[in-house]
């Protein structure tokens, strides 16, 4: 049996695919691409926006253009969230929610399932699947740790979709890096839905800052690296472990999502503009040459053109080393969906812009710095005309050249100039041996 399997939105909706197709193949089921004839379509479908909904729907219908015999089941947030908007098509055959994989494997083999197998993940406890999954080429891993949300800012729909937060022991979290370094993995991307709520609800209650600490000491991979956190949840002491420990990259991202106190209270943010900088730079205070990224919403509800320009006056004192900038689009069963004084889409669209060549000046910026240093890289990709590439431990896209396939390997880059969006230099040394003799070898 033959299956394929479209996944929309987010890198923990990659990791849940990832699981799924594992499970699958246990099975002894073979995976094709979506724009293949198969047995089994599978749409991993995102509700973030009215348009990802519509795109979740729209793949279904092309998966029954592709096999009108095949079966067609949806999962993920939107099936989770609207399991109705779903199950009305004609051409889905079964809606299965989220912490459901059982109901999930009985849905893509045909087996006797419900229509439409849906828990309240408010009030039923899911449980969170933990493995390794490889989403960046055979060097690094995301590990889910968290799942789900309690935060409920007014734009977004994930506490609905994801269900209330829950975590996975430290004991497991701890097997699951072990094991990825017996596969040979070097970096491993802890990430979660809302990450800073790890713990919380485990018995006892174990902060994140505990869990970083226990990697720090006794994990063998030598590049962990933390996805995202809220600012009021980074703590001195969070900052403190990651600058202690050579096992913990500096590297963070603290979404802002707005530059203006107004706005950032309409969207129930729990912390405001000062805030946000005073976070900001203790971590640089500590730790000079970290990369600080973050997320940014423009075109808000309500968000005036004074307030715009002053989010981006915001924006530009800050010493950022990227940004993620997402123009406001309407999530329906979101609280800021009913807001009046919604932003003209044209002009969401010019501050979209403004605030990207913001973000561009940043990173180039940061990038520059390094110029003339000496940056450990981690290698992903090798072509056969020598190009190689991948990420510092501070989170700066490295090009280099060498006629070996050093993939997978950490390797010590002098950074000659800045080109486009990564630093192109020279490898210096792998791993402790000088390049000449990496070559030679």
């Amino acid at each position: 049996m033959r299956f394929a399997i479209a996944t929309l939105g987010c890198k923990v909706n990659q990791y849940d695919s990832a699981m799924i197709e594992s499970r699958l193949a246990a099975r002894g089921l073979k995976r094709c691409e979506f724009d293949e004839a198969a047995d089994v379509y599978i749409v991993n479908t995102c509700t973030v926006t009215d348009k990802a909904d519509a795109e979740s729907l729209r793949l279904a219908r092309r998966a029954r253009r592709l096999n009108p015999r095949a079966r067609v089941v949806m999962t993920g947030c939107l099936a989770q969230a609207n399991p109705a908007a779903l199950s009305r098509a004609n051409e889905v055959d079964a809606v299965v929610g989220l912490a459901r994989p059982d109901d999930l494997e009985r849905a893509v083999m045909g087996q006797a399932v419900e229509r439409v197998a849906v828990s309240n993940l408010r009030k039923v406890r899911g449980e969170i699947e933990l493995s390794g999954v490889a989403t960046e080429g055979q060097t690094r891993a995301f590990v889910k740790l968290q799942e789900g949300c309690d935060q409920f800012c007014s734009f977004c729909i994930i506490p609905v979709s994801r269900g209330t937060s829950r975590s996975v022991e430290p004991r497991r979290v701890i097997e699951a890096l072990d094991e990825l370094h017996a596969r040979g993995f070097k970096e491993v991307i802890l990430s979660g839905v809302h990450l800073g709520g790890y713990g919380r609800d485990l018995d006892p209650p174990v902060e994140l800052s505990e869990l970083l600490e226990m990697l720090a000491e006794r994990s063998p991979l030598g590049r962990i690296r933390i996805s995202s956190l809220d600012p009021e949840e980074l703590t001195d002491r969070i900052i403190a472990i990651i600058k202690s420990s050579d096992r913990l990259c500096p590297h963070l991202h603290l979404p802002l999502q707005a530059g203006q106190d107004r706005v950032l209270a309409a969207m129930r943010r729990r912390y405001d503009t000062a805030f946000y900088r005073e976070r900001l730079e203790r971590v640089l205070e500590a730790m000079p040459d970290a990369a600080v990224g973050t997320d940014i919403i423009v075109g808000f509800p309500g968000e005036s053109v004074e307030q715009f320009k002053a989010s981006i006056r915001f924006v530009e004192s800050l010493p950022l080393a990227y940004m993620h900038v997402f123009p406001y689009a309407v999530r329906a069963g979101t609280t800021a969906a009913k807001m009046p004084d919604r932003v003209n889409p044209a002009e969401i669209k010019h501050r979209a812009a403004a605030m990207r060549a913001v973000g561009e000046r940043k990173r180039t910026a940061f990038m520059e710095r390094f110029v003339g240093q000496r940056l450990k890289v981690l290698l992903e990709e090798w072509k056969q005309d020598g190009g190689l590439c991948g990420y510092s431990r501070n989170y700066v896209r490295v090009s280099t050249r060498s006629p070996a396939d050093l993939t997978n390997q950490e390797v010590e880059v002098e950074a000659s100039f800045v080109q486009g969006a990564q630093v192109v230099g020279e490898i210096v040394s792998v791993q402790g041996q000088t390049a000449a003799r990496a070559e030679a070898g």
